[in-house]
């Protein structure tokens, strides 16, 4: 998928981080596995977008949900890792839409760095588009963090129908893109399928509470 920005994100911004000075030079400290205080410090420190923090807080919403019914029904799952990846998903999202880059790869390096967790980093490197086996078991943070971003639309909660009809209306210009945004959909659709299967997840009631983030 091509890197996008979120349409609503101002246009023409002046950078902000000054020549030579790394973005998020003055973050703080956090953990292996950062806590939700903790992660709003670093959008503070990465200077993230306030559509971006609404958008971030609804992926993180549907996501913690899909961990907490994951470990109930046995599986490994750390909840609050979950919960860091959603929160931090899009960490270099302003900071690529104003200096350009891939945000997902650039965010996974700073989360890398921050905290040295691989596991978090794995997640937010690939919350585009997951290119491995589609195992939910094994890799369940990763494909978490892709179902509940391509839920969100803006900072609502939607269909993945109602996500993607928006994607083409934005994105689908040329047919090469228009097929890749259908891959996507496709996989999405694979893994709520699973998540259905697994954890018995229902994707209305499970989540009907992150709805209501934004009303």
């Amino acid at each position: 998928m091509p890197e996008k920005p979120h349409t609503d994100a101002p246009t023409g911004l002046p950078p902000r981080t000054p020549p030579g000075k790394t973005p998020g030079a003055n973050a703080p400290r956090v953990d292996f596995v950062p806590s939700r205080e903790q992660c709003l410090a670093l959008w503070d420190a990465f200077d993230m977008l306030p559509n971006i923090r609404a958008h971030s807080l609804a992926v993180a919403c549907i996501a913690e949900a899909l961990a907490v019914k994951a470990a109930a029904a046995g599986l490994d799952v750390d909840v609050d890792a979950v919960r860091a990846a959603a929160l931090l998903h899009d960490l270099a999202k302003t900071y690529t839409i104003r200096h350009g880059g891939n945000h997902s790869q650039l965010g996974g390096a700073w989360v890398q760095e921050l905290t040295g967790n691989a596991a978090l980093a794995q997640g937010i490197v690939h919350h585009v588009h997951w290119p491995f086996d589609m195992d939910l078991r094994a890799h369940f943070l990763p494909l978490s963090i892709i179902y509940s971003d391509k839920r969100v639309k803006h900072n609502r909660v939607v269909s993945l129908n109602e996500r993607f009809e928006d994607l083409l209306s934005r994105y689908g210009a040329t047919p090469e893109i228009r097929q890749r945004i259908g891959l996507s959909l496709a996989q999405a659709r694979e893994i709520e399928e699973a998540l259905m299967q697994t954890l018995g997840f229902d994707p209305d009631a499970d989540i009907a509470h992150c709805r209501r983030l934004v009303e």
